[in-house]
């Protein structure tokens, strides 16, 4: 075999070892990375990494809480009980009625919060990251609540993003967002009718100013980089 053709394999599994290594779903749910110090230097693999480290198990975990409780309030809804329980889950959700209820409780695919939490927070290295713990750039319109100022304004107006305490409740109340915001309805809607993350991601125009081009991107994301195998 001659030294070009060396070369070239060479040169293929190099790339191929690369590529793994970027789409891999490895994740230590026992890292000690912390959300609010990034190191200063990472490849791409290594952000990546320290990414999934970071909110995979946190997903994980605030999803099972959200999947058993929708699992226990559809059991009393499909049964046709009104108890104190379901009543302040509705008050809570800002839900018309008990099915309405079962739509905004049940938990979405694991894998479009986790493409959103990277797109959002630059792969947990942004600076809402850092000094608030938002990964997903939620906003805050309470002056008594937690929060930090943004580096832009609108107009004159200052805004806001949330402030978390943990990598954790910023999941949490990312998914209440999408379970209570009045523009989500739709995404409600899909949601109830397929687990896909592919179907549900053309639902977010309303989540980016970028409109239909916020799907496409989360479509590639989710894709490239295997984030589906977490559902």
């Amino acid at each position: 075999m001659n030294t070009k053709i060396l070369q070239t394999l060479s040169l293929v599994l190099l790339l191929s070892t690369s590529l793994y290594a970027v789409q891999s779903t490895k994740v230590n749910e026992h890292t000690n990375y912390t959300a609010n110090v990034v190191p200063k230097k990472m490849t791409v693999q290594e952000k990546k990494q320290r990414f999934r480290d970071l909110v995979v198990p946190a997903v994980n975990k605030v999803y099972a809480d959200l999947d058993a409780k929708y699992a226990a309030a559809k059991v009393k809804v499909d049964s046709g009980k009104m108890d104190a329980d379901i009543k302040k889950l509705m008050k809570s959700y800002s839900a018309k009625n008990p099915q309405d209820l079962l739509t905004r409780m049940k938990p979405h695919a694991k894998s479009v919060a986790i493409a959103q939490a990277a797109m959002e927070s630059a792969w947990a290295t942004s600076r809402f990251t850092r000094v608030a713990t938002n990964l997903f750039g939620v906003w805050s319109f309470n002056k008594n609540e937690p929060r930090v100022a943004a580096g832009e304004k609108r107009g004159k107006k200052t805004i806001y993003v949330k402030k978390y305490s943990s990598v954790e409740d910023s999941i949490r109340d990312y998914y209440r967002v999408l379970a209570t915001g009045r523009v989500f309805g739709a995404f409600r809607a899909q949601k109830m009718r397929s687990n896909d993350p592919y179907k549900l991601v053309k639902k977010l125009d309303k989540y980016s100013e970028k409109g239909a081009e916020y799907g496409k991107e989360l479509t590639s994301m989710i894709r490239y980089n295997r984030f589906y195998e977490f559902d």
